[in-house]
C-alpha cells in the first residue's frame, strides 16, 4: 500500500519539473505503471472495491500531453477546476435544469455585476463598518456640535 502512494508521489514530483527529458518521460511512465500495478492490492485485500485518488484519471494522459505541449511547469488543474465549479456547476444547481444554459449565463452575469459593485463600494469605503456604527458616528457628531444644518 505504501508502494502505491510512493509511485503516485514519484509521478507527481516528476511531472512538476520545469524541464522534462525523454529519460524523465520514461521515469514518469514507469511510475504510472507501478502505481496502477500497486493499486490492485487495495482491491485484492478487500479494503476498497475501487481505488481512486483525486485527478487519478488524468495520470494516464500526462505523458501524451507532455509530448504534445511540453512540460506543465507545475501547472495545477485545481485552478481551472475551481473556475469550472464557479462558472458551471453552481449556476447549474441554481437553474431549473430546463433550458439551463440561458439561466446559467444570466446567473454568471449577475454574479459578475455583484462582484464589480462590491469592489466599487469597497473602493469608495461604503462597506466599512455597519449601519449601526454609521448612525453612532452621526450621533456623536451631533452631540459634539459638529452637525451643521443648512438654513436658507
Amino acid at each position: 500500500m505504501v508502494c502505491t502512494l510512493r509511485a503516485f508521489l514519484e509521478f507527481c514530483y516528476l511531472v512538476r519539473r520545469n524541464i522534462i527529458t525523454n529519460s524523465t518521460l520514461l521515469e514518469i511512465e514507469d511510475a504510472v505503471t507501478r502505481f496502477h500495478q500497486y493499486c490492485e492490492i487495495f482491491k485484492t485485500t478487500g479494503i476498497v472495491p475501487t481505488f481512486s485518488l483525486p485527478r487519478q484519471h488524468s495520470v494516464k494522459h500526462y505523458i501524451q500531453q507532455i509530448r504534445r505541449f511540453a512540460a506543465p511547469n507545475g501547472l495545477c488543474s485545481s485552478i481551472t477546476e475551481n473556475k469550472h465549479i464557479k462558472a458551471v456547476k453552481e449556476p447549474w444547481r441554481r437553474s431549473s435544469h430546463y433550458k439551463a444554459l440561458g439561466q446559467m449565463l444570466l446567473t454568471n452575469q449577475r454574479l459578475d455585476k455583484l462582484a464589480a459593485t462590491r469592489a466599487d463600494f469597497t473602493r469608495r469605503g461604503m462597506l466599512s463598518g455597519t449601519c449601526l456604527s454609521a448612525a453612532l458616528d452621526e450621533l456623536c457628531k451631533f452631540e459634539n456640535g459638529l452637525h451643521y444644518t443648512i438654513v436658507s
